[in-house]
């Protein structure tokens, strides 16, 4: 299975190129793009979409379609636009970045590992080594899929848990 997907947002008639089709791990989305998902979205709220299609549309929980919904009639479309982002700024740059995803490519063996295969501890190690920046290995694990290095376990697809169970999720009684 692909770690990465499409995100099609052609279904609300004026959007632009860059969102017609936008290839990226979800978690990857940069701030801009996501901005420009919440305003797409606002704008098929108030052309009476309900909650439901626009989270599927939008690749989001119903929650948040829902939280979008609230802002849009309390505040405005306004209120869906970026803010400042808060929390601390990363302490890897786009360059470190870009070689800690080559580093994962070339695997852990060309970096003195034993075995090919990354863990969170080895490529926590390899990272503190190249940079001098040291992250717990359970932080590195977050980062991983944040940089879409690592694959999600579990993928909902409704079909598939009928097929290959023949459990339709429906109730028989047999007499």
């Amino acid at each position: 299975m692909p770690s990465v997907f499409s995100v099609f947002w052609g279904c609300s008639g004026y959007i632009s190129a860059r969102l017609e089709t936008m290839l990226a791990p979800q978690n990857a989305l940069n701030r801009e793009d996501m901005e420009t998902r919440r305003l797409a979205a606002a704008s098929d709220l108030l052309n009476g979409l309900k909650q439901s299609l626009i989270a599927r549309r939008y690749g989001v929980s119903r929650t948040t379609a829902s939280r979008w919904q609230r802002s849009v009639v309390v505040t405005g479309v306004e209120s869906l636009r970026k803010r400042r982002a808060t929390g601390r700024p990363s302490r890897l740059t786009a360059d470190q970045i870009d070689t800690i995803r080559r580093m994962y490519r070339e695997g852990a063996q060309a970096y003195g590992f034993s075995g090919d295969r990354w863990t969170t501890g080895k490529l926590a190690k390899a990272i503190e080594h190249q940079f001098g920046i040291r992250y717990d290995q359970d932080h590195v694990g977050r980062l991983m899929h944040k940089f879409g290095l690592r694959e999600r376990k579990f993928v909902y697809e409704p079909g598939a848990i009928t097929q290959a169970t023949g459990f339709s999720g429906q109730a028989s009684l047999s007499t």
